[in-house]
């Protein structure tokens, strides 16, 4: 019995060291090769194992983009990089610094990050001025240390970094290349991070002496020549839905090892600290005006399909018949949009032939007074002439004042007859819309004059009167003749009744506004027998022989010149008002009713 309990409590133990651990994956950015990252920070990885029980921390290496699309899709939960990838980052994703990194080489600094633009020792350049033009190479356009720091030294310069080079070719990682190209002469310089040069030196790759540094500087206490300021070194990064506690225990970690430590020396640093500010980093982008950018989709979408490929074929092949029946879709909507193009063409031949015989009825209506218009002209003309025939016969001698007299009378009455004529044409006549400037003075005054007869042999007194300062208007004249007109005939017809002899009463005001121009026709008749909106309909008539257009063809014509027309009985007395409202010349605020 006592074997057995204690065979049980054993188990109980050994249960914790068999169960599972939880795997957790730190992304470094892999300057020099992903095996080389591996190495260098595996060692750390089995500290942070040891130091937060139940977990298991993996290395995974990666470029900028293939550290964005780990971080996006969730393959890491902590990532080690410089603080322009954890600013780019942490603009699309919740990221918490945990600590900063104190660089080795350079007794524990933690500013330790910037560039270094190399050129060949025999070149003739000595400045960065005498890159212009020139090729360069660089790891990437988003590597704090490897292009942005520099781009920042040449905005303070007055450079303008998009324009002042020839090419810039962007290699990515690992570094050794960068050099390469600038050795063999495929390019003039190379913008490395702060160190590229001492480390290949070191390596044994590379000779020193073949090498030069531009706009040089040794920090005190840095072991390498920098060209650039410098900034806050790498740092450690959790994203957030880590649980707590285990932050809490990485963090500790971190800050708990010592420089001494394995992992410590085979990772370069001398432990960590609590997170540096970024403000320099912060500024720097400001100065460059770095704005957020956005993955890069195509990447992400290649790395997707190689990942997931049957379901890549599916979607593609879904692609191809989701386009091929959009194209499909669209040739029915051109063919039915060609269909509705020629249906609405037919629609405004119909409108207009119904607009010209509107118009037709309408001088059918006055007829009798614009024969009345023209006889005056016409016998005053014959009476002129005879008279100028019967003096010349009479005298031997011509009076050439009176002659001249006779004929500037004969030829007014001409221009008057002449001018009816033209008013009755425009009206018969149907054309586009021309704009142009309108006296709404002038254009009241020839309608009026159109039903004048009607006018007095129906007894109907006008009283006409305006209010403000008179100005023009933009808008097609004979369009709106026709719309007064049809207005004006409508009163005169609701007066024609024998109760309204002598009785009837048109009054036409207009009043100016700061923008607009209310033309009102009020007369004291028997009002509407029907809503506003009915009377609009086409063909809709209240009229005996009325032909129901003529409501309609006066809305459409205020509405093409952003107008707004108004029908209604008088409030305070017997009657109807109609009222239009249009734009000053000019005027660019709607219309207020």
């Amino acid at each position: 019995m006592v074997r057995a309990l204690i065979g049980l409590l054993m188990l109980l133990m050994a249960l914790p060291v068999f169960a599972d651990k939880r795997d957790l994956y730190v992304g470094v950015l892999g300057n020099w090769g992903y095996q080389q990252a591996i190495e260098r920070w595996s060692p750390l990885m089995q500290y942070l194992s040891e130091q937060v029980p139940g977990t298991q921390f993996h290395v995974y290496p990666g470029e900028f983009e293939e550290l964005n699309r780990a971080m996006a899709s969730g393959k890491i939960q902590f990532i080690v990089t410089n603080p322009g990838q954890y600013l780019f980052l942490s603009n699309q994703y919740p990221l918490s610094w945990l600590a900063t990194m104190r660089s080795r080489r350079h007794n524990g600094a933690t500013s330790a990050i910037g560039s270094a633009i190399i050129v060949r020792a025999d070149s003739d350049y000595r400045t960065l001025y005498d890159l212009k033009g020139k090729s360069i190479v660089a790891s990437g356009p988003h590597a704090l240390g490897g292009y942005q720091a520099t781009v920042g030294l040449m905005q303070k310069r007055g450079m303008d970094p998009q324009h002042f080079f020839k090419q810039i070719k962007f290699l990515g990682f690992p570094l050794d290349p960068l050099l390469y190209q600038v050795r063999d002469g495929n390019v003039d310089a190379a913008i490395t991070p702060l160190c590229t040069l001492e480390d290949m030196v070191a390596k044994g790759v590379i000779n020193e002496k073949d090498f030069r540094v531009l706009n040089p500087s040794r920090p005190a206490g840095f072991d390498c020549q920098c060209s650039t300021k410098l900034y806050p070194n790498w740092s450690f990064a959790v994203i957030e839905g880590v649980d707590t506690q285990i932050t809490k225990q990485v963090t500790q970690a971190l800050m708990g090892i010592s420089a001494e430590h394995p992992a410590a020396i085979k990772a370069q640093f001398m432990g960590w600290t609590s997170p540096v500010s970024q403000l320099g980093v912060i500024q720097l982008f400001s100065e460059l005006q770095v704005e957020s950018s956005k993955p890069n989709y195509w990447s992400v979408i290649l790395g997707w399909l190689g990942e997931n490929r049957y379901w890549g074929v599916f979607a593609i092949l879904l692609f191809v018949v989701a386009t091929i029946y959009h194209l499909w879709i669209e040739y029915r909507f051109h063919q039915k949009s060609e269909s509705l193009v020629e249906s609405e063409r037919q629609l405004k031949r119909q409108e207009v032939a119904l607009e010209k015989l509107q118009s037709t009825a309408i001088i059918g209506e006055i007829g009798a007074g614009l024969a009345h218009e023209i006889n005056q002209p016409i016998a005053a003309i014959t009476s002129y002439s005879e008279g100028a025939k019967m003096r010349l016969q009479r005298q031997q001698q011509l009076d050439i004042p009176d002659i001249l007299l006779l004929l500037d009378k004969i030829h007014s009455q001409s221009k008057r007859a002449g001018e009816v004529v033209h008013r009755i044409r425009s009206l018969l006549k149907r054309r586009e819309a021309v704009m142009e400037d309108v006296n709404i003075l002038t254009l009241v005054d020839e309608s009026l004059s159109l039903l004048k007869l009607e006018l007095e042999q129906r007894d109907i007194q006008i009283k006409t009167h305006f209010k403000g300062e008179p100005f023009f208007i933009t808008g097609d004249r004979v369009g709106l003749l026709q719309v007064l007109i049809n207005l004006i005939k409508n009163s005169v017809d609701a007066l024609s009744d024998a109760e309204f002899k002598g009785k009837g009463m048109i009054e036409i005001g207009m009043h100016f506004k700061a923008e607009q121009v209310d033309l009102s026709i009020k007369d004291n008749g028997p009002g509407l027998s029907e809503e506003f909106a009915t009377l609009l309909a086409t063909f809709y008539t209240t009229k005996a022989n009325g032909l129901g257009l003529g409501l309609a063809i006066c809305q459409e014509v205020v509405n093409e010149h952003e107008g707004v027309l108004l029908l209604a009985n008088n409030t305070d007395e017997r009657g109807c008002k109609a009222q239009i409202s249009l734009k000053k010349r000019g005027s660019h605020s709607p219309v207020v009713a």
